[in-house]
């Protein structure tokens, strides 16, 4: 079974709270409900995690090395901007790296630090693009 770790970068924890407009209302507990039960269904183990602290997130990643993660899906939202001490940790792990975005990014004039050490991106298809940066990761995994 395929060991997958979601990362949720800052402020993804107050989704459908924030910005409502731009982010939908699907909350963050409602979202991890998606995805966990489409993880059930295609028989992968995922943990999902939360921080608005990068050293948090770099933390996280360093133990899943140890705990046999296979792959990191993550939307680093608010590290987006700046987060290169992230970007240079997800580029030392042995672990295929997917980005996801609920919006499109591009269209917004954001630039992601961290896409470039990811080896695809999925963005601008709201929460589906959780599903679908999960389905290409199984992808990957399971070539």
């Amino acid at each position: 079974m395929e060991n997958i770790l979601l990362i949720q970068g800052a402020n993804m924890s107050f989704l459908g709270r924030r910005e409502p407009e731009i982010y939908g209302t699907t909350t963050a507990a409602e979202l991890d409900a998606m995805l966990l039960a489409h993880a059930k269904a295609n028989k992968y183990r995922l943990d999902i995690f939360y921080t608005n602290i990068e050293g948090e997130a770099i933390n996280r990643l360093y133990r899943a090395v140890d705990e046999g993660v296979q792959g990191l899906v993550m939307n680093p939202a608010g590290f987006n901007h700046a987060g290169y001490a992230l970007r240079d940790c997800v580029r030392a792990l042995p672990f295929p790296y997917v980005e996801v975005h609920m919006t499109n990014i591009e269209k917004r004039g954001i630039h992601s630090v961290l896409t470039s050490v990811a080896v695809g991106a999925v963005f601008g298809f709201g929460v589906h693009s959780y599903r679908l940066g999960l389905e290409a990761m199984l992808k990957l995994l399971r070539k």
